[in-house]
Formats: structure tokens, sequence, C-alpha cells
């Protein structure tokens, strides 16, 4: 087992899929699976490549889903090795995206085959859904699948989603959902002038200062049992020509919301553009929506994995819906059971990425062990 899923693992990595190129990882990974009876569904939009594939035409319909594209490695003189070729050093694995997620893909690769040797005849149909579109803007990936009505085909009933969610050690952690995501650029216009004569120019800092106030200290919502409240942060503030005798001309500040389901984007974009046209500046602004929140409603896939953790690690895993976006968010919108369980996330987008050997392969372990309770529930 250990030798097979780090031989499935260096592959994977071998392939420089920064996103959105694949580079051949599905290619591989499909040639896997049609070997195991999946039958192989490839849909390209763009320079994005989706995989799903199938085994199985009864219920339940459990998927598995991945991405295979990987974030830039950065400077590859800072890390210890090539980071693209898997390499060991003290009991962990060093490669770029062997967290996020190829380690997590290649856990499940080797978990439903060992599966499908002990029980050959399964009830139930097996999923697994790969995108190399999930690292970049996310458009042409899953989201696209479900725009284009092809994953309603398969009748998905449960999905668990591969994302490293674990935060100290491996299985403390199981997302069941995720916040929204709404980002703002805002452009505030004044006018240019000497700064030792503010009568005769307008200083859109000075404008825009009581408004950013405005923004950081509302309270939005107050979140709920599942989760935090709204929150509103800056990302990025420019004005200024870099000398300090001129009043600038205009002020440029990006920012973000993570909002929980007690608030609606609709009710947000109202919220800043009121604060805007109250203050009387003159501005303009773009926004750019990433996603509702969601939140499982229905917990049998969240109680299983649960209790296949706890028995595997001995662990009660803390159920959150904190972290960034994942594509759960779209599958979400067809299937009322999504949830994320992976490796740990304290190294995932930094130089020399890694992941524990054991991890690897208890996390396989509990992917294996999962399929059989599901199957046999039903």
């Amino acid at each position: 087992m250990k030798k097979d899923l780090i031989n499935i693992l260096a592959k994977l990595i071998s392939f420089k899929s920064i996103t959105p190129i694949d580079d051949g990882c599905q290619l591989y990974i499909g040639n896997y699976l049609e070997n195991l009876g999946f039958t192989i569904n490839k849909k390209k939009y763009g320079e994005v490549d989706n995989l799903i594939a199938h085994r199985g035409s009864t219920k339940p319909v459990v998927a598995f889903l991945g991405h295979t594209d990987v974030v830039p490695v950065g400077d590859v003189k800072q890390w210890s090795n090539d980071p693209f070729k898997l390499t060991k050093n003290n009991g962990k694995f060093i490669a770029r995206g062997v967290a996020d997620m190829k380690g997590s893909i290649a856990c499940m690769l080797l978990a439903i085959k060992n599966f499908i040797k002990k029980n050959p005849n399964h009830n139930g149909t097996i999923v697994m859904i790969l995108t190399s579109d999930e690292e970049g803007p996310a458009i042409n990936g899953v989201q696209k699948l479900i725009q284009n009505n092809v994953l309603q085909e398969y009748g998905i009933d449960m999905c668990l989603i591969g994302e490293p969610t674990s935060r100290t050690t491996l299985g403390d952690t199981i997302k069941n959902g995720r916040r929204g995501s709404l980002s703002g650029k805002i452009l505030i216009k004044g006018q240019q002038g000497h700064i030792a004569y503010p009568q005769n120019a307008i200083n859109p800092i000075h404008q825009v200062s009581p408004i950013i106030s405005e923004l950081i200290t509302k309270k939005y919502d107050e979140g709920n049992e599942f989760f935090p409240p709204t929150s509103f942060q800056i990302s990025n503030i420019h004005s200024g020509i870099g000398v300090d005798n001129v009043i600038p001309n205009e002020l440029i500040f990006k920012f973000n919301f993570r909002y929980s389901p007690k608030s609606t984007k609709e009710a947000l974009i109202s919220s800043v553009e009121q604060a805007l046209t109250n203050s009387g500046v003159s501005y303009e602004i773009e926004w750019h929506h990433s996603g509702d929140p969601y939140l499982t409603s229905k917990r049998e896939l969240l109680d299983i994995c649960s209790e296949t953790i706890d028995e595997i690690l001995s662990i009660r895993p803390n159920i959150s819906t904190d972290g960034g976006t994942s594509d759960g968010r779209f599958l979400a919108k067809i299937c009322n059971q999504v949830i994320e369980f992976g490796l740990l996330n304290e190294s995932i987008h930094k130089i020399n990425e890694n992941v524990k050997e054991e991890d690897l392969i208890v996390l396989s372990e509990i992917y294996e062990r999962l399929l059989s309770k599901l199957f046999d529930a039903h």
C-alpha cells in the first residue's frame, strides 16, 4: 500500500500543472481509473481540462472531487529540491501541490483501488471529478460543468472534496460549508494640487477616511451557530505620485467581504454604495462575486466521515466553515451533502510545501473505510 501510494503521488507531482494547465495529469488519472472499470468523460473549456469518471449505476452516488492544478512555485532557488519531483526529508514529502491537493488525490485513487479489490461487485456508484481550474478564476472548471448540466447527469448524492482542511493534526477539522466571498474595487476621484494650497484641491485620502472607518466598524450581521459574523477587510490602498508636496488626484482601494448566510451580496453592495453616496464623493466601483455561502444541510456523509476519523485516529474533528472558497460552493447547488476533508493546510502555497508520509497513508485508509461505510449503509 505504502509503495503504491508513493508511486501514484510521485507521478502526479511530476506533471507541471500550474493553473490552468493540467499538463497530462488527468490523462494519467483517467487511465488509472479506466483500468479499474471506470467510464471516463472528458470536458475541455478553453485551457481548462476537466474529467468525470464513474463506476456503477445504482444509488447512492458518492463523488470525490479534486483539482489537479497547483499555484506557481515562486522563486525555485528557495526550494530545497525540484518542486516537481517528490522528495522525502525527515519523514515529510516536499513538492508543489503535495498538500493542495495532489496528496489527497493520490489517497483517493489508492482508496478506490483497494475498495474495488475487496468489493468488485459493490452496490452504489463511485464518481471522481477533477478540474485544472480551482486555483485560478474557477470559471471553466466545476462551475462550467454545472452550468452545462454535465454533473447533474450523475445524480450525485454525496460529495467529498479533498481540500487540505486539517490544521495542526490530520483529522482535526472537516468543513461542512464555506462563507461567501464578495470583492470590490473603488476609485475615489479628487483634484490634484499643491499641498500648501489645500483650498485649491480635493484630497481623496481625506475624503475616503471616514468612509473606510464606517465600513470597517459596521456590524453586518451576527453570524449563526455554523458561521462567524460577516467580515470586511481592505486588501490594498493606493494613492499619490510618490512625492510629499502634491495632493493626489485619486485613490484606489480594494476590499473583500467573507459573509455568512445572514447577509446577501445585494445587501452588502447596498451598504457600501450607500456609504459612498451619503459622503458625497465622486467615485467608481467594480464588484466581483466569487460565490455564495453554503452549508451541508443533510448530515449522513458528515457524520460517517467524523465517525471514521474517530475510529482510526481517536479524534473527534471540529466542524468548520472558515477559510477561503472552494469548488464546494458550486457542488452545493446540485448536491445537499458536500464536505471537505484532507491533509494539513499549514504549508499550502508556500515554498517547500510538504506533508507527512504517515498522514498520506492514514488519509487513504480513512477514504477507503468511508466508502465501505457509505455503501454498507444503503
